[in-house]
């Protein structure tokens, strides 16, 4: 049985090694007014710590609403957009390509994802998703929720995915490529596993990370470690878990903010469907400074308790995230 003491000492290492490995992202910090930017590793791009969340944008009932979040963030530094093919059916990325009108396009790292798992799903979707968004390459591609087992296998199978992703970098249509997933570690980290038998190099990856995350089959203490082995760009999302996390009511929004913008990642994306959501988030980057190691322990330690067995992290326990496995015709 684990004592609270013994707990105390384990987080404080643990708070530790996150500070230590924290030095490169921090150490690649830019400010601009009230913004800050981090290197999306082997990239080389500068993006915003914070990133606008796709899906989120979808939400608003009226369209000009979501498009005005996105023109408040951009006028405010933020430079990192996501978005995926079927997010509300395509409204996302709409909404998303009229926000980036008049000149806005210029000012940001524009990432969409796909779902398709072979080739020419993969040709169709992203085909689709330049015209909702009204250019003619996006920045980043990402093959979207990696979550089942046979994923990756085809992903590199015979006319997988991979084949668009390296045809569509060619041509011009996308300039870097990467995955997401937030079911569990091992998916991603068979991802990472098959692109190096296939020699293949991923620029980035998006998972959750969160206070919850370090105590369960947890994302930050198994992928990040190797990601950032490889330099690859770390986009983290689920800070709030959907606002799940916060209804354990062991931290602040704030809190729950800082430790995951203390981690080594590039980018954090941010659900804001509503304007308070994105200045909530704006001063959260404004006031953040690298946490010390007690003050990582010391929120390790408040959510310990109610991290165990994932209770408040559905998109590991539940299907509630998984829009593919609910439409596997996207796959292809």
């Amino acid at each position: 049985m684990m004592t609270r003491r013994r707990f105390l000492a384990m987080a404080a290492r643990v708070g530790a090694m996150v500070s230590i490995t924290a030095g490169k992202a921090f150490a690649s910090i830019a400010r601009s007014g009230g913004m800050q930017y981090r290197t999306l590793g082997r990239t080389g791009a500068k993006v915003s710590l914070i990133g606008v969340g796709g899906y989120h944008i979808g939400q608003p009932k009226d369209p000009r609403d979501g498009i005005a979040i996105i023109r408040a963030a951009i006028d405010n530094g933020v430079t990192f957009m996501d978005n995926s093919w079927d997010y509300h059916l395509g409204d996302s990325e709409i909404r998303m390509g009229k926000a980036l009108r008049d000149g806005y396009r210029d000012k940001v790292f524009l990432m969409t994802k796909v779902d398709g798992r072979t080739r020419w799903t993969v040709d169709w979707q992203l085909d689709e998703s330049l015209k909702r968004l009204q250019t003619d390459h996006v920045d980043l591609l990402q093959i979207h929720e990696v979550i089942r087992d046979n994923d990756p296998d085809r992903v590199f199978g015979k006319d997988g995915a991979i084949e668009a992703l390296i045809a569509a970098k060619k041509s011009g249509k996308i300039r870097f490529f990467g995955f997401s997933g937030h079911k569990t570690p091992a998916m991603l980290l068979k991802m990472i596993r098959l692109a190096d038998q296939y020699g293949v190099t991923f620029d980035t990856v998006q998972m959750p990370l969160n206070v919850m995350d370090a105590h369960y089959d947890s994302f930050q203490h198994n992928v990040l470690p190797v990601a950032l082995e490889k330099n690859m760009g770390v986009i983290a999302m689920k800070c709030f878990g959907d606002n799940f996390i916060l209804q354990s009511k062991t931290v602040t929004p704030v809190e729950a903010l800082h430790y995951t913008m203390n981690l080594p990642i590039s980018t954090l994306v941010v659900g804001c469907e509503w304007i308070g959501y994105l200045q909530q988030a704006l001063d959260a980057v404004r006031t953040f400074r690298p946490l010390t190691a007690t003050e990582v322990a010391a929120i390790l330690a408040k959510t310990a308790e109610a991290a165990k067995g994932g209770q408040f992290e559905y998109y590991k326990t539940r299907d509630t995230f998984d829009g593919t496995s609910r439409n596997l015709k996207w796959l292809g």
